[in-house]
Formats: C-alpha cells, sequence, structure tokens
C-alpha cells in the first residue's frame, strides 16, 4: 500500500492497494527525493485514459438482487473517486490497483455504440432494459469529452430500445433532450443517487462527483421533461451519512423523484483496504465506531456476499435503517409510481437500401 500519511486532493482513495493478482505491486513511501512519482498535476496525481477494443459491451446481470436485466459499461474505473465503490476490485483484473488505479487510470470503450447496436440487431436479442451504468458512473468527467453516454442513448433511440442511467453526475441533463424523447413512449428512466447533503463529507466521500445541489437540480429538471427518477440513498454509512436518510429522501421527493432505494454499504475485497484508510485519515474520531457499525450490520464481517442479504444487511441497526427507510418513503413517496417500461416499441433501423425509404 502506498502511505505517505498524505491525502491526494481530488482522490477519494487514500492510498494504493497491492493487487491481490500481482506478485509485485508499487506506491509512495514518501513525496520527497527519489519516490517523488513521475505523474503528478497542481490537485493530485493527473489521469490516465487508455482505449479498449472490447468484442462485447452487453452484458447479462445474473445478480437475483440487483434489478437489472442487462448492462452496458462505456468505462472501466472511475475518476468520481468514491472510496466505498464496489466496482474497485474490478481493476484489478486488468492488471491494475484497486486504490488510486482505480481513479487515476480509466479505459475507454469507444468502439461501445457500434458493439451495442450489433448485439441490438442480432436476431436472438430478446429485449430487456439495458441499464447504462451498473459498474463504474457513464457520466463521470472524461464523457464530457468522449460523449460515448450520449452515442449509446442515440442507438437506444434508433432501435426504440429501453434504457436507465444510473449516476451521480449532473452531467446527465446534456442528454436530456434524447432522455425526454423516449421517457414519453416509456423508453427511458434515470436513477440518481443522493448520498449526503453536507458538501463537507461529499468532497472527501466522493470528490469528483456533483454536488448534491446540483444531484437534486438534475432531478428536478428531468422531472420537468418528463423523464422519471428513481433516487438512490446509497450507500447508507453509519455514523456519516446514516442521520441524513429522512432528509434525503425529502430532498429527492421535492425535487420530484417517483421512487427511491437504499444500500447498506459493504466493502467487499480490495474495498475494505481502501475504505478502512480513508476513514482513519479523514474520521479518526469515529472510524471505530463506523466499522463496528457496518460489522454488526453484516454478521460481524465488513462484507457479506450473501444474495438477499448483502444489500440491506442484517441485525438491529440494519432493521432500524430499515425501518426509517420505509416509514420516509411512505411520507415522501406517498402515490408515485416509477412506470413500467416499454418493451413492445423495439424496431431495429433498416439498413442498406432499405434505409432509403
Amino acid at each position: 500500500m502506498q502511505d505517505d500519511g498524505k491525502s491526494i486532493k481530488g482522490r477519494g482513495a487514500p492510498a494504493q492497494v497491492a493487487n491481490r493478482f500481482l506478485q509485485h505491486s508499487y506506491g509512495v513511501v514518501h513525496w520527497e527525493g527519489v519516490d517523488e512519482p513521475a505523474e503528478r498535476e497542481e490537485n493530485g496525481v493527473s489521469t490516465r485514459y487508455i482505449e479498449v477494443f472490447p468484442k462485447s459491451v452487453l452484458n447479462k446481470v445474473s445478480s437475483p438482487d440487483v434489478g437489472i436485466a442487462w448492462s452496458v459499461n462505456p468505462y472501466q474505473g472511475c475518476e468520481h473517486g468514491c472510496t466505498y465503490c464496489y466496482a474497485r476490485p474490478t481493476h484489478e483484473y486488468w492488471g491494475y490497483s484497486a486504490g488510486l488505479d482505480f481513479e487515476r487510470t480509466i479505459l475507454v470503450k469507444r468502439n461501445a455504440p457500434e458493439l451495442l447496436a450489433k448485439a441490438l440487431r442480432h436476431p436472438r436479442w430478446e429485449v430487456g432494459t439495458i441499464s447504462i451504468s451498473g459498474n463504474t458512473d457513464c457520466y463521470q468527467p472524461i464523457e464530457r469529452k468522449e460523449g460515448i453516454t450520449r452515442q449509446l442513448l442515440q442507438v437506444a433511440q434508433e432501435f426504440r430500445q429501453p434504457i436507465g442511467i444510473i449516476t451521480k453526475n449532473a452531467l446527465v441533463l446534456r442528454d436530456i433532450d434524447i432522455l425526454a424523447e423516449m421517457a414519453a413512449h416509456r423508453l427511458a428512466m434515470v436513477a440518481i443517487s443522493l448520498t449526503t447533503l453536507n458538501e463537507d463529507l461529499r468532497r472527501v466521500l466522493e470528490p469528483r462527483t456533483s454536488t448534491a445541489r446540483n444531484r437534486l437540480r438534475a432531478i428536478e429538471q428531468l422531472t420537468k421533461a418528463g423523464v422519471p427518477v428513481y433516487v438512490m440513498t446509497a450507500p447508507i454509512i453509519p455514523a456519516l451519512n446514516e442521520p441524513e436518510l429522512p432528509a434525503l429522501l425529502k430532498a429527492a421527493a421535492d425535487a420530484g423523484a417517483v421512487g427511491a432505494g437504499y444500500t447498506v454499504v459493504r466493502t467487499n475485497g480490495a474495498v475494505q483496504e481502501v475504505f478502512r484508510a480513508w476513514l482513519e485519515r479523514h474520521f479518526p474520531d469515529r472510524a471505530a465506531k463506523v466499522i463496528a457499525q457496518i460489522s454488526a450490520a453484516h454478521g460481524g464481517t465488513m462484507n457479506d456476499s450473501t444474495f438477499g442479504r448483502r444489500m440491506g444487511g442484517e441485525g438491529a441497526f440494519a432493521n432500524n435503517i430499515q425501518r426509517v427507510f420505509q416509514v420516509m418513503r411512505r411520507r415522501y413517496f406517498a402515490g408515485r409510481n416509477i412506470p413500467e417500461m416499454d418493451r413492445t416499441l423495439f424496431r431495429p433501423p433498416p439498413t442498406g437500401q432499405l434505409a432509403l425509404f
């Protein structure tokens, strides 16, 4: 692990963590002298963007407690830098660290729109809602330049393919024209992650995400455009954002969200090492309490991977979070419903000479 006792501004992970698949790892012991890293920028370590060339981009989601049938991820790694992100260990399969590498080495799939169109034209494609994101955020900062997510939406629009978006970035408003047109036919919805209203907490917990104010603005503007918005108050972290749960749900409902969900934080794989180091650096006064309460919600460990139990946790503390959530959801979301996607409109656009008519 990199451990120099110094936080990197604009990054979530306080350190590099060893890749479980590699015999050797690298990091910084001291910022001074020979240990000074080659790649630096004024506000931290520079980000690298590497184009990759997958042969397919449509992923079947088999996890029974996720509620997603298919996913498309235009990027691997995420510059948002959320310390708790469950996707961090996936970067290890690419030979990178789940720590700082996850935030500063972003794999870009520029051929994703072409691959999606190819998959949708397959004669065996059974129409189901596709989630753009699910692993890393499709509206992370590089999307402003690359525009891959917008291209994916354009493909879905052409095919009349139902699409869901998961993001915590107000950049989603850039594509409100496509989303509104599709939503008018029950072909699109957006899930916004709203974790905290406390900007001091957000800056260190999710350093390169949109502010809570901008996320609420996104919910409001999408709602006014006819796009149904579901809010995820996730993850709930004991003694950090857990007391905010009622306020988060009220703010989301006031902005126009039609539904809400939550998860209790769990630190799978290398996430535990990243999250523990982050806690001890930013919240040393309550780190032990947070760790103890997360463990209490997951059967004595900070991670429980059991389907049906891993998202909400178990035990007295998890049950209390569930009761608060249910009461607040009934109070603020009564009478609101998430419209069902329409799968009957799917039509592959014509190709070749047929496209001339």
